[in-house]
């Protein structure tokens, strides 16, 4: 049996997850450097600074804005805030890191003591605190094992990345993606960051272990990098939960270390041995002075945070009556909540208005192409019958791609509803199909289908099919 495969391991084996998640900041600059943070437009090595390049000489500077958003997020997560904090130097090497050091925190970090509650269980947060991100390994091939080069783009050394580290409360692959997914409504609530995995802004890692069911001992932990999507991390935290069970039910040990997950394979693999704190060689960043956070000015920036996603679900479910999977979907996003609680205060019900948001508007990429009100221009006549929901569908497609108003184009597809109008065409249909109504006269109900799209066809797809219905039902049974 190889990993991944056969039976469940949980009969044995009970996972115990903890993850640490990277969030580039929303800032404008780097962390400590004036560089913007758009790192990707740029060419390769176009935006660094004497600074982001670890030159002899320099002084970093902190950001002041970072250290704002770490602290409204650390807030949201119902962390306690230093009230005194340093930053430290964290000593390796490896290319992407031109200063032989990262700039982070150690043994004071801007907070701790915190927890999320995710899907009724509450996940403890261990710290929340500042550093800077490394710049960026590019293989040739991009597979690091048979590349024949790499080359070094430092666009990214530098930018504001804030850690947050929680206890091993996680005891399944789901259960990692469903932290990941709460916590990234959450960081986008608060305005930390778009948190977008597949952009690198939000990037999870597991630390993976397991032990016998009804033990309390933590079990060898491997850690495990290059995830760039949720489901990613759910298939890597589930093939590394097997892949311990194999090796531990094969008489051998776990070993700890550092793997990567390889997408086309759809496994992990390894990639070093695991370092220590002892290995980093950590001490105070001598160029920067440590932080004093006020409880006055905390307690400003506890004033400003806005309705977080747990609380909005709630209030969603209570005030609209939508159900816990509609709340949940539209608190995934504030501006869809946002988005959803508009259309329905421009007067649309809000079970139509919440499964047109979640079904049309969510899935596409932002900026929206069609604007709240726009959406309840569409919504309105759909509800009072004017149009039919394959012609809403239509007005809807056309709306967004053209940039026309939904209640311009609504007009030209408005149904067919007056009676005297429609029974003219069922008239004519039923003249040019005497197949159709002898059948269904005979007995055979389901010949009454091509009668009505007969009608359909004769009225263009405007006409109301359920008055043609029932038109075509009534001159039938005369």
């Amino acid at each position: 049996m190889t990993a991944g495969q056969g039976a469940n391991p949980k009969a044995k084996w009970e996972p115990v997850i903890g993850m640490e998640v990277h969030v580039q900041l929303g800032t404008r600059s780097k962390m400590f450097c004036g560089c913007s943070s758009d790192y990707l437009r740029p060419a390769p090595n176009g935006n660094v600074c004497p600074v982001c390049l670890g030159l002899p000489g320099v002084l970093p500077v902190i950001n002041s804005r970072a250290v704002e958003l770490c602290v409204k997020s650390a807030l949201a997560l119902n962390c306690e805030i230093a009230e005194r904090t340093k930053f430290d130097r964290k000593n390796y090497f490896y290319p992407d890191l031109p200063k032989g050091y990262q700039i982070s925190q150690y043994d004071l970090p801007m907070s701790f003591g915190g927890h999320l509650d995710v899907a009724g269980r509450r996940v403890r947060i261990t710290r929340v605190h500042l550093e800077e991100d490394t710049g960026k390994l590019v293989h040739a091939g991009d597979r690091l094992h048979s590349a024949d080069r790499s080359y070094v783009d430092l666009n990214r050394a530098g930018l504001p990345l804030m850690e947050i580290v929680t206890e091993p409360d996680i005891h399944s692959a789901a259960e990692a993606r469903d932290y990941a997914t709460t916590l990234r409504a959450l960081l986008r609530a608060v305005g930390a960051s778009e948190a977008e995995m597949e952009k690198g802004q939000l990037r999870a890692e597991a630390n993976v272990s397991i032990r016998p069911v009804g033990s309390s001992e933590l079990g060898v932990k491997t850690e495990l990098k290059n995830i760039n999507s949720f489901r990613a991390l759910f298939m890597a935290v589930e093939y590394e939960i097997r892949r311990q069970a194999d090796v531990l039910d094969g008489g051998g040990t776990v070993v700890q270390e550092t793997r990567g997950w390889s997408e086309p394979e759809k496994r992990t693999f390894t990639q070093r041995s695991k370092e220590g704190a002892q290995d980093y060689r950590y001490f105070p960043e001598p160029d920067l002075p440590p932080l004093t956070l006020t409880r006055e000015w905390v307690q400003t920036l506890r004033t400003s945070l806005p309705e977080l996603p747990a609380a909005r679900r709630a209030r969603l479910m209570s005030s609209f009556g939508l159900s816990d999977y509609d709340a949940s979907l539209l608190t995934t996003d504030a501006a869809a909540a946002d988005y959803f609680e508009s259309v329905v205060a421009a007067g649309v019900e809000a079970k139509p208005a919440a499964n047109w948001v979640v079904g049309e508007v969510l899935p596409r990429e932002q900026p929206w192409q069609i604007s709240p009100s726009g959406l309840a221009d569409l919504l309105k006549p759909l509800s009072a019958g004017s149009i039919n929901r394959d012609q809403a569908r239509q007005v809807f497609e056309e709306a967004w791609t053209s940039g026309r108003p939904p209640a311009e184009l609504v007009a030209g597809v408005a149904q067919v509803t007056d009676a005297d109008e429609l029974a003219a065409v069922v008239d004519s249909v039923l003249a040019a199909h005497p197949q159709a109504v002898a059948d269904f006269r005979s007995g055979k109900q389901q010949a009454i289908g091509a009668l009505i799209q007969g009608v359909k066809a004769a009225t263009g797809g405007r006409g109301d099919l359920k008055l043609a219905s029932q038109l075509l039902r009534t001159r039938l049974s005369e």
